[in-house]
């Protein structure tokens, strides 16, 4: 065997377990790059319970439906049906917390989760067991429908949250023209 000939066997042979290898699964944990600019929480000239409030007013404003209401953190979802057998639903939760001694300045720290579920068919049937044939399964009723939830995941910081921000100064802003 020739030198040109074990090297192309040796390649060949790296190509194809380089082929039959399963890819390198990265963990999603490894994805989180904890960068500055990229936050779930906004710094406000207000204090907790304004900002809190600034915020459960912006839910509201939006269709949120307030699960949770306190001076300090707000839990709010909002349901979706974009397609004839999915349904999404958007959990909103809201901290507030003071930022400095006297209290006029506070972060509001959001994280929304949005959960996608699915339509999911489960026949009804009964077992019969005849003893020439075996067991015969008869359906009783058409079936049972019932949504099963198949996706969950953080909405990533971006556009979004800058929406809600945005619309929370813009409470803030009416709330200090009001007083």
């Amino acid at each position: 065997m020739t030198r040109i000939t074990a090297a192309m066997l040796l390649l060949l042979t790296g190509l194809l377990s380089a082929c039959g290898s399963a890819p390198d699964k990265i963990a999603v944990y490894q994805n989180e790059g904890f960068e500055a600019n990229e936050t779930f929480s906004r710094l406000f000239d207000a204090s907790v319970e304004a900002t809190c409030e600034a915020a459960r007013r912006a839910l509201l404003s939006q269709g949120y439906l307030p699960t949770t209401v306190k001076p300090d953190f707000i839990s709010a979802s909002k349901n979706f049906q974009p397609a004839g057998e999915v349904h999404v639903q958007i959990a909103f939760h809201v901290v507030c917390a003071p930022e400095g001694r006297l209290g006029k300045l506070s972060t509001a720290y959001v994280n929304a989760i949005q959960d996608r579920y699915a339509l999911k068919k489960n026949p009804n049937s009964t077992t019969v067991g005849v003893s020439a044939i075996g067991s015969v399964s008869i359906p009783l009723t058409p079936s049972e429908d019932s949504l099963v939830k198949v996706a969950s995941e953080t909405i990533p910081a971006g556009p979004f949250y800058d929406r809600f921000f945005a619309l929370m100064q813009r409470n803030l802003t009416q709330h200090e023209d009001e007083q």
